[in-house]
């Protein structure tokens, strides 16, 4: 991204090889720790969303990412003045989705997303979704815009997407997306591995496998396609590791009802004891 400030708001983190890439990236970009603001199962998550809100509320344009994603293509100056305009353009306006839409939610999408021509990029209709219809922890936004309205972040998305809701317009999704969740990553929850997610975790054989940058002929292809064709991230993007399976899952758990009970089960059982 040409010109962008990269700050990490960083949840405390105490395994020691996080520790160690936190200081070699604090040697280039801006590291903050601004302590532990929530305590619901996403950690610190929407706590650091909102000292990150105000860490760039004198900026223009703010982007979200979190740190089991990548950014899968360069962006061009010209593509962030655009996002710009569009916020200039649509006063209520609140927030531009900018990853890839996933294969697993491929049918759903494809029966609820709508290309706004006004827009320039998706909106969702048609779904009784509690979230993702106004509001996404993964963003663009105009501070200015969110703290106009005395905007903070709720403890979930759900609770985020009723207040979205109240002062704003449904999310847009790019049409030419820029950032994609990694495939198959090992994951925690309250920092600690239940059994069933360690299980989950071998099962589904989690690791590290990044995406290939897109080059200029994929990027010009993904721009001047027809609205039509939404961007799935399976149809546009090659993982490094080519032997998983599409389409690839972002949860280990995914599509296992009973390691979910199990677990489930596990984290009942930690509060009690």
């Amino acid at each position: 991204m040409p010109d962008a400030e990269v700050a990490i708001f960083d949840d405390d983190s105490f395994d020691e090889y996080t520790c160690d890439v936190l200081k070699t990236l604090s040697e280039k970009h801006t590291v903050l720790q601004p302590g532990n603001q929530s305590t619901h199962k996403l950690g610190g998550l929407y706590g650091n969303m909102q000292s990150a809100l105000e860490y760039a509320a004198d900026r223009r344009l703010v982007c979200f990412l979190q740190d089991d994603m990548q950014v899968v293509r360069p962006l061009a100056g010209e593509e962030i003045d655009a996002f710009d305009r569009c916020f200039d353009d649509n006063p209520r306006l609140a927030f531009l989705h900018p990853c890839f839409l996933k294969g697993i939610n491929r049918k759903r999408d494809e029966s609820t997303l709508s290309f706004d021509r006004e827009l320039g990029a998706y909106r969702r209709q048609g779904t009784d979704q509690s979230a993702g219809q106004y509001f996404s922890a993964i963003l663009i936004a105009r501070p200015s815009r969110l703290l106009e309205q005395s905007w903070e972040f709720g403890r979930s998305e759900p609770v985020n997407d009723r207040q979205a809701k109240q002062y704003f317009d449904r999310i847009g999704h790019l049409f030419a997306p820029f950032a994609m969740w990694l495939p198959e990553v090992p994951t925690y929850r309250g920092k600690r591995k239940t059994l069933a997610l360690r299980l989950a975790e071998k099962h589904r054989g989690c690791g590290f496998f990044p995406y290939r940058l897109l080059d200029q002929k994929e990027v010009k292809s993904l721009q001047e396609r027809s609205p039509d064709m939404l961007p799935v991230a399976e149809d546009f993007l090659a993982c490094t590791n080519d032997r998983l399976e599409k389409p690839w899952g972002y949860y280990p758990m995914q599509g296992s009802r009973f390691l979910k009970k199990l677990n489930s089960l596990e984290l009942a059982l930690r509060k009690l004891f």
